[in-house]
Parts: C-alpha cells; structure tokens; sequence
C-alpha cells in the first residue's frame, strides 16, 4: 500500500487473474510519506508518523498516528465497497508499519481476518482500556514476530505489546513468535510463520 502523502494515500494496482475474495495487506516501509521526523533531527525521511523517541515512556505523535490509521481505515472501505469482506481483510507490516497495523485494528469498527505484526510496538497503547476492548476485533487473530537481537525496537517492546494485547483481546488468539539472532529485519523462519497464518484465517472460498 503507497501513498504519495498521508492525506491521499494510493494502493498499488495489480491486475487480478480473477476476482479477488480477500486481502492480505502489508503497511509497506517503502510506501511511507516523507515528512520531518524528531528522531532525525527534524530532517525529511519516510515515515507514517513523528518518532519522538525509541523509549517505552517517549512521547508519541497521537495527531499522525491517528491520522494515519484513519488513512488505512479509508483504504479498508474501498476494498469492502469493492466487494471484498472487511473480514476477508488481513492487515500487517514491518516495524512502524507493524505499529500502525495493530492500531488501526484495535481501533477501526471494520471487522478484520487478522493481524501481522513484525517487530514493532502498539502505539498509543496507554490510551486503550486496562480490561479487553469492546469493538467488533476483540477476538482477533494477531501473528506478533520480532528478532532477539533487534537493536531499533528491541525484543522488550514486543513483549511489553504482546502482554497488553494479551489484556484487550481474545489471548488465545494470539501468537508471539521470537527469532533467535534477528535484528531489525526478516528471516525465512518468520516469513514461513507470516504464510502459515494468512493460510489459515484466509482460506480459500469457492
């Protein structure tokens, strides 16, 4: 998913062999709008929203992060208004992608298939209930990854996320997978877990 600037973000268009069913959509880091980040001395790079700082406790761009779900929550209703079921929906990504991925679906009153979280954070997470959330994805299917030797958003952010996640949403729906060595990045191992899932919560249908 691209967007050339957060308020009209566009999708990439490939053209179907036939008519699509459903949709495994990944917040791609390659897409990201380029706009000022504090992080990097306030010089333009690609980012879905304001990094502040790389603390549990650093304050948060609560106005882009939510401006930028609102953007993937649009993105969501044209593909139902295209015919694919919101619960058809799978929505990931990787690192601040990741990040806006678990927002936007403990957020949206679109019921979606899942989330594919990949060595990222819940943002805004003090914001959310203490107990487990009353919308319509309390009992979504979450993959959470992250590498042990992540040295951007270590290992403590993932488990900090999948202990609250854990307290809003069905636990039993939620998988913490760990990879030993990983860094900020990928590995065969893990995209084999990211296939797995969209396998089963996304099954064929005649």
């Amino acid at each position: 998913m691209c967007g050339n600037n957060m308020s009209a973000p566009l999708p990439a268009i490939v053209p179907a062999a036939r008519k699509a069913t459903a949709a495994a959509w990944m917040v791609r880091s390659t897409c990201r709008p380029v706009m000022p980040v504090s992080l990097n001395m306030n010089m333009a790079m690609p980012s879905w929203f304001d990094i502040i700082g790389l603390s549990p406790d650093s304050q948060e761009d609560e106005v882009g992060i939510k401006q930028a779900a609102e953007n993937v929550k649009a993105l969501i209703d044209q593909e139902v208004k295209n015919g694919i079921p919101s619960n058809r929906i799978i929505l990931g990504g990787f690192s601040q992608g990741g990040a806006l991925s678990l927002y936007t679906a403990l957020t949206t009153q679109q019921k979606l298939a899942g989330v594919v979280a990949l060595s990222c954070w819940l943002p805004l997470r003090a914001s959310f209930p203490q107990g487990p959330i009353s919308g319509v994805n309390k009992e979504i299917a979450v993959l959470q990854c992250h590498g042990d030797c992540d040295p951007l958003v270590p290992l403590m952010f993932g488990s900090l996320t999948v202990e609250k996640l854990k307290s809003m949403i069905n636990p039993a729906n939620i998988t913490f997978r760990t990879y030993s060595g990983m860094m900020h990045s990928s590995c065969i191992e893990e995209m084999m877990d990211v296939k797995q899932f969209i396998d089963k919560h996304l099954p064929p249908v005649d």
